[in-house]
């Protein structure tokens, strides 16, 4: 009796998270697919009487939708590729080698990850603005790029102290370099942490605002999160082109976060072998 509570208790416990994380989902796509005056019908429809798309025929048309969707890709790919080049050889660096200062590198990595972004907005913005950088996308493909470097870095290097050191040993002494043993051996090792780390800073990158907000004002060059912020107006909120809006601009994260949840399972466990 005692067992069936239990597990009664934790099934009752699982549907009621569920529900609670799927239904604003659920309630975003409802309201992105009702026509206008039926967003604010009372009592309140769960399921609309007139299914129509033009909210999304709205967004796509009507707005620059195709040029912010154009800005946020190259924005964070530039800047995933970027940091994921450069966390490869930190981490290698770090996981493989004990050196003076190497407790306080990482150090002052864990310590870049308990700050809150804003702390360091006003010297960014300075230093943007006398850099000529101001309304560039250079601008967020540095910020983002130095923002991501750290946890990157500390997410590789766990991968990278996985894989037995013997491997590149023997490639080194069949007559690789330690840089060829890393690119021919322990790369295609670690290929799926590789992934998990580009997809993880590209997600980053993808749903960004307050960078974009504060380093970018011309309208061409905003990217999909500054956009999506502009269908808040001073005296309104169009809540049918907003949630149309979110619901293409989630479905790539949600895609990239199921591919990066196999990726980073499968690197951890091609990792943990013991040399």
């Amino acid at each position: 009796m005692k067992r069936f509570s239990a597990s009664g208790f934790r099934i009752v416990f699982l549907a009621v998270y569920f529900v609670l994380m799927v239904f604003p989902l659920y309630w975003i796509v409802i309201t992105s697919l009702k026509p206008q005056k039926e967003i604010f019908t009372y009592p309140i429809r769960y399921w609309p009487d007139h299914l129509t798309w033009q909210n999304y025929a709205n967004i796509i048309k009507i707005s620059k939708f195709q040029i912010y969707i154009g800005n946020s890709l190259l924005v964070s790919l530039t800047a995933a590729l970027i940091v994921s080049a450069i966390a490869v050889l930190s981490a290698y660096v770090l996981a493989r080698h004990h050196f003076r200062g190497h407790g306080q590198i990482m150090l002052g990595f864990f310590l870049t990850q308990m700050l809150p972004g804003f702390v360091s907005l006003g010297p960014l913005y300075m230093m943007m603005t006398k850099m000529d950088l101001i309304n560039t996308r250079l601008s967020l493909i540095l910020m983002y790029t130095v923002g991501l470097i750290p946890f990157s870095t500390i997410l590789l290097k766990g991968f990278f102290e996985r894989i037995p050191k013997s491997l590149e040993e023997a490639a080194m002494i069949d007559g690789c370099s330690r840089l060829s043993a890393l690119i021919r051996v322990i790369l295609p090792v670690m290929l799926n942490g590789i992934t998990a780390t580009f997809i993880f800073a590209f997600v980053q990158n993808w749903n960004e605002l307050f960078m974009a907000v504060m380093f970018i004002d011309n309208e061409s060059l905003k990217t999909l999160p500054v956009a999506m912020n502009s269908f808040v107006m001073k005296f309104d909120i169009d809540w049918g082109s907003m949630s149309a809006g979110t619901v293409l601009f989630v479905i790539p994260t949600v895609v990239l976060f199921a591919v990066a949840q196999r990726f980073i399972v499968d690197g951890l466990t091609q990792g943990a072998v013991k040399g």
